[in-house]
């Protein structure tokens, strides 16, 4: 449970810091859309504005769709602005989870 509550605020804080930047949301249902993250909330749901759906010919239908909330539970992947993302930030970041998760079960398991 723990482990999943810190990868869970790692992800939620991570792209917080993409607020404003241009994604593309790959749906599990193979939708994608490309628009600009608005929000994001702890359980991962985002909010796009100016949408555009990638296959337009595949969902006509959605044309004319500017703004979505997407539940992060159908999120299939989140395509980054590669120039946005600091690795060596991010790479730290779960390093630190990492490390905070393995000294959590050691003094779980101790007491």
């Amino acid at each position: 449970q723990i482990v999943l509550v810190n990868k869970a605020m790692l992800f939620y804080s991570f792209f917080k810091s993409l607020v404003g930047k241009e994604v593309i949301v790959e749906l599990k249902n193979d939708l994608s859309i490309r628009g600009t993250l608005h929000s994001v909330d702890q359980y991962l749901n985002i909010k796009l504005t100016d949408i555009h759906v990638v296959d337009e010919d595949k969902y006509p239908y959605l044309i004319s769709v500017r703004n979505c909330f997407i539940r992060g539970s159908v999120v299939r992947y989140v395509q980054l602005p590669a120039k946005e993302v600091v690795t060596d930030l991010l790479q730290d970041a779960c390093r630190t989870a990492a490390k905070d998760t393995k000294q959590t079960q050691v003094n779980t398991a101790t007491h």
